[in-house]
């Protein structure tokens, strides 16, 4: 089972725009559905606040405590598909500037549901 961490848009988990949180991503993980190849285990959930600047140290620091490192970094949907857009970075900048750093490939995107 691949081990993974989910990096959130906390302003849209805070905001309530349609997205209340981790559960669906969680969901997609723990059944291998969306953009999760099979059942994964979520080692980590970390949300981005803006403009971003402790998604990074964030993501290290959940490998720290958790002593695991994670197989894969996963976008979530809302982040990904955030309307209005980041007006700080695309996902694609994220998830560049997030494989840089700590070596990890990024998936952008985790689950299809509405």
């Amino acid at each position: 089972m691949k081990k993974v961490v989910v990096v959130g848009c906390g302003s849209y988990m805070n905001s309530g725009y349609g997205c209340p949180g981790e559960w669906r991503c969680l969901k997609a993980a723990s059944m291998g559905e969306g953009k999760f190849a099979e059942p994964s285990s979520v080692i980590g959930f970390v949300k981005c606040e803006c403009p971003g600047r402790t998604m990074v140290p964030n993501i290290g620091m959940t490998m720290k405590l958790s002593e695991l490192k994670p197989d894969l970094i996963y976008l979530s949907s809302c982040m990904v598909g955030a309307k209005p857009d980041c007006p700080y970075s695309s996902p694609e900048e994220k998830a560049e500037f997030i494989k840089s750093k700590t070596g990890i490939d990024v998936v952008l995107g985790t689950h299809d549901y509405h």
